[in-house]
């Protein structure tokens, strides 16, 4: 059968790839044609446009690139009627997604929504295009259930995709080799820093992070670099810093070893809770952009793991909170602090064990999405 996906950014990439996978497995002969990136094409599909075309941050940056946005549509429209798939599923990414799929569905096509926008957070009353525009909202966060069941959207809950990710990737990883790989001394300690995968949000927060290396000289300080950003643009903001390493593309290799992490706000904090590394979670984003979120967004925190916990689990700098002088704070009671690094274990566990619910969600999702194909 022929499946045509949409991903839009770095995780939905990740989580794709997984469904891809699973789906191959109950339809060997899966014909898959998708918007997405480097992991997506390795379980074999044909990758119309890379993420990294597709990724516009904050209100403002989509206003100013909106006549790419709007000629990305123009083109996937016609790209998924030539295509003609028996299924067209949607990952995450709202923005685009929600009105591909009112096209899709004028156009008679099966739909799927593979991780739920995040609806509850802001237009709420965009619930009522979806349960209009998608045949099934596969949901991956234990309280969106109840949230849909009051706009009376029934949902299947498919548990979060991460845990069987990130489980078995932490039981077949070798954290001294990771180290030497690095060229890490063992007796120091590691800080992870996670500034996104956008290059929006890497020029706002990647230079704050880096500034903070100055007041632990005797830590080493490494940088994901993700996969959808040049070399140049890390880089140009590194190389004043001694202490200082890039790690590009391994991430969850990054995560195994370090010790504490300071992790732009998004599917990020949750990969870094699951690897157990205490964290502090960063947000910054334009005046304006910002100025319009804090009018529109109706939730308490903005990191997914304070979210589903629903109370305060992970420390959270936000906009001009966001400094130098708060992350050597925070940074400092994280490592120095025994009983800190233990509530985070803690808290960590009770959210993995919340998560694990659901069960195996990539495969739980693609006997769905088969059935319904």
């Amino acid at each position: 059968m022929k499946y045509y996906i949409i991903a839009g950014e770095a995780s939905g990439d990740l989580h794709a790839s997984r469904l891809i996978q699973a789906l191959r497995q109950k339809d060997p002969d899966a014909n898959v044609r998708a918007w997405g990136g480097d992991l997506m094409e390795k379980e074999g599909a044909v990758i119309v446009k890379h993420y990294r075309e597709l990724a516009f941050m904050g209100f403002i940056e989509v206003i100013a690139n909106l006549p790419t946005i709007l000629g990305n549509m123009r083109y996937c429209k016609r790209d998924l009627v030539q295509f003609n798939p028996d299924i067209v599923i949607f990952v995450d990414y709202p923005g685009f997604n929600i009105p591909i799929a009112k096209f899709a569905k004028q156009k008679e096509y099966k739909t799927a929504y593979y991780i739920s926008p995040q609806v509850w957070a802001w237009k709420e009353n965009r619930v009522n295009t979806l349960r209009k525009v998608i045949d099934k909202m596969l949901v991956i966060l234990p309280f969106e259930k109840e949230f849909y069941k009051k706009w009376d959207f029934e949902v299947a809950y498919v548990g979060h995709p991460l845990i069987e990710i990130i489980d078995a990737f932490k039981s077949t990883s070798h954290p001294a080799e990771t180290k030497a790989s690095l060229g890490i001394s063992t007796d120091k300690k590691i800080i992870a820093l996670l500034p996104g995968s956008r290059k929006q949000e890497i020029e706002k927060k990647l230079p704050i992070m880096l500034k903070a290396s100055l007041d632990f000289p005797e830590q080493e300080f490494v940088v994901a670099q993700a996969p959808g950003i040049g070399d140049e643009l890390i880089r140009q903001y590194t190389k004043a810093y001694n202490n200082v390493h890039v790690l590009k593309g391994d991430t969850y290799g990054l995560l195994s070893i370090a010790d504490a992490a300071l992790v732009t706000s998004g599917t990020a904090t949750l990969e870094t809770a699951l690897f157990g590394v205490p964290q502090v979670v960063c947000y910054k984003g334009s005046p304006i952009s910002y100025a319009i979120a804090k009018r529109i967004i109706k939730v308490a925190y903005i990191s997914l793991v304070n979210l589903i916990m629903n109370r305060s689990v992970v420390t959270e700098l936000i906009q001009d909170e966001l400094n130098p002088i708060n992350i050597k704070r925070e940074l400092s009671k994280i490592l120095m602090d025994d009983s800190t690094k233990q509530q985070h274990a803690s808290d960590y566990q009770a959210l993995h064990t919340l998560l694990s619910a659901g069960g195996k969600a990539s495969e739980k999702a693609a006997s769905i999405i088969y059935s319904m194909a």
